[in-house]
């Protein structure tokens, strides 16, 4: 099985642990994962704002990248959604026009396997207890993509309970968005930030110690705002949870 890392811009420029952390992770499980260098950007902030044909050649990147791999595994649901129900749109509305299906077919040749980490664990492993040790008070944000696009359900959860010494405690508010919504918090940062404050509030209400997401967008988000209340919290990736042993402590 050829497994690749789609780390995304997000973590290869400001959380490259996570990277690290899903590298840790799958290479204990017994899974050789390689890197390819010449991965960059999904698109999903042009897409985003509206500039579809400024995506099309990240799209073909993408996949003469991650060609001939089995399966393509990202920490990040947001970018993970992009490659899953946007790039076929582009390709649909490529052939539309009349430019030919060639990009269309790039994009059904990466649909069925580019995955999301607890997607990959979950359903390609089968595996919730990955021999994890955590002991901290923990309360898990999911991310809009990851809950209402990807339907992860409750993959992430699953492999949070069955981490050693982790206790779990529910976010108040939890399917409510973060208010990062990518480009939406450049747009209407006012907004933006009052969302990101209620999620805060609600976390801060649990009593954690930790506020867990699976999208290091939405985590960057929250995190700006308990640093600058001095919140008793730390924002922190599922992947680096779950690669953390009694061994081998997150730090």
């Amino acid at each position: 099985m050829r497994v690749a890392l789609f780390l995304t811009c997000v973590n290869d420029a400001i959380h490259p642990r996570t990277g690290r952390a899903v590298t840790v992770l799958l290479e204990r499980l017994g899974v050789e994962v390689d890197f390819p260098a010449g991965q960059t950007c999904c698109g999903q902030p042009q897409y985003n704002t509206g500039y579809r044909r400024e995506t099309e050649p990240l799209l073909r990147r993408m996949a003469e990248v991650f060609d001939g791999y089995d399966y393509v595994v990202a920490p990040s649901g947001s970018c993970t959604a992009m490659v899953r129900d946007n790039y076929p749109r582009i390709g649909a509305k490529a052939r539309a026009e009349g430019r030919g299906g060639a990009l269309a077919e790039a994009a059904e040749s990466l649909l069925p396997r580019v995955l999301e980490l607890t997607e990959f664990l979950v359903d390609v492993l089968g595996v919730t207890d990955v021999g994890a040790y955590y002991p901290h008070r923990v309360t898990y944000h999911p991310s809009c993509h990851g809950l209402r696009m990807l339907g992860l359900g409750d993959r992430p959860r699953r492999l949070l309970e069955a981490v050693e010494g982790l206790e779990l405690v529910e976010l108040p508010g939890a399917e409510e968005c973060c208010g990062f919504g990518g480009t939406f918090a450049v747009k209407n940062p006012d907004v933006s930030a009052a969302m990101g404050a209620d999620k805060v509030r609600n976390a801060l209400s649990t009593g954690a110690g930790v506020l867990c997401g699976a999208d290091n967008s939405c985590l960057l988000h929250l995190d700006g705002t308990l640093r600058r209340d001095a919140a008793p919290m730390r924002a922190v990736h599922l992947a680096e949870i779950l690669a953390s042993t009694r061994t081998e402590p997150l730090r």
